[in-house]
């Protein structure tokens, strides 16, 4: 480590590893990454959720307005269109658009081709706030960032890319 170089968590604990067992030193280099990540993660999710919840919103309530919102005119998905992307149950997903009904945020219509589905479609305000908190939320993630230079940013980006992919964390066409 460079001379006046900061210590984060991590390199404390590895550093604490390798003085208890030098042994494993090599295989403690995964550490380096994904530990960072867990907590960073850990970082991340505290802050959005304080975040959301100064606008009324909960994390995962946010997650359907804004994948009601990417799916563009009508703004509309059946709940199970919005269970891949949230990674929950079908059960929490209509826990969440009830909370979302209950603010206004959506509302649940007839599928106007098959009558028997439902979809789920953002109102007037729902559409607003989506918007609005979105340009927020991006600031947000901008402020998080701030310490990398846009080169760094990518370079980081594209590596948590292969990792996702190379475990199986795609979208199927369409989806």
């Amino acid at each position: 480590m460079e001379k006046g170089m900061e210590k984060d968590t991590v390199a404390t604990f590895i550093g604490q590893w390798e003085a208890e067992r030098p042994d494993l030193t090599e295989a403690l280099r995964p550490v380096e990454v994904l530990a960072r990540i867990q907590r960073m993660t850990r970082i991340i999710d505290k802050q959005l959720k304080a975040f959301m919840a100064e606008r009324g919103l909960e994390v995962g309530e946010f997650d359907v307005l804004a994948s009601l919102r990417r799916s563009g005119p009508p703004y509309a998905l059946t709940a199970g269109a919005l269970i891949p992307a949230a990674m929950v149950t079908s059960g929490a997903i209509t826990n969440r658009i009830d909370r979302l009904e209950a603010k206004g945020l959506v509302e649940r219509v007839r599928d106007e081709v098959d009558r028997r589905s439902v979809r789920i479609r953002l109102t007037e305000q729902g559409l607003a706030v989506s918007g609005a908190v979105m340009e927020e939320h991006l600031r947000h993630y901008a402020r998080l960032l701030a310490p990398l230079d846009p080169d760094t940013a990518s370079v980081v980006a594209e590596a948590l890319r292969t990792l996702l992919l190379a475990h199986g964390d795609t979208v199927r066409a369409g989806g």
